[in-house]
């Protein structure tokens, strides 16, 4: 499974030059509500599964949760279904709001 760091992560999505990847965010609707990253994609891991046939296999898909956990888990769900280009989020929202959006709540 790859990973991006949420510096990383930044800098592509601030890159003119380079496609946007979908930023899927598997958390829970309430987690999502107090801090998200703006554009993502709110699917909560459970629902993932009855959803999978609404993301495009041939995307860039970049799944995101809290820490880092969950996404790693649809990461690998996703590469089982045949997604060839996934990536989890390393640190999760929780990464992000350290190392790039410092006034991002956190719960």
């Amino acid at each position: 499974m790859r990973q991006i760091s949420p510096t990383q992560l930044a800098q592509r999505l601030q890159d003119p030059q380079q496609p946007a990847p979908v930023l899927l965010d598997v958390r829970e609707p309430w987690e999502f509500q107090i801090c998200h990253i703006d554009g993502s994609l709110p699917m909560p891991m459970s629902s993932v599964p009855a959803r999978v046939a609404e993301l495009d296999r041939d995307a860039e898909i970049v799944v995101v949760c809290h820490h880092g956990g969950r996404s790693a888990q649809v990461c690998m769900f996703l590469e089982h279904q045949g997604f060839t280009r996934v990536i989890n989020l390393a640190g999760g929202v929780a990464g992000w709001a350290a190392q790039v959006d410092p006034r991002m709540p956190q719960y």
